[in-house]
């Protein structure tokens, strides 16, 4: 679990680093969003 968390927040720091807008900043969050989205329909 903890392994998972330190992964976690580094995916957090990099895709915040890489926007430089608030539009960046949704367009990220959509798509992590997203690719949430798409494992757990595919874990089912």
């Amino acid at each position: 679990m903890r392994k998972i968390t330190t992964i976690a927040i580094a995916a957090t720091a990099l895709l915040l680093g890489a926007c430089n807008t608030v539009e960046g900043v949704g367009k990220d969050v959509k798509s992590a969003g997203d690719t949430v989205a798409k494992t757990a329909d595919s874990a089912k």
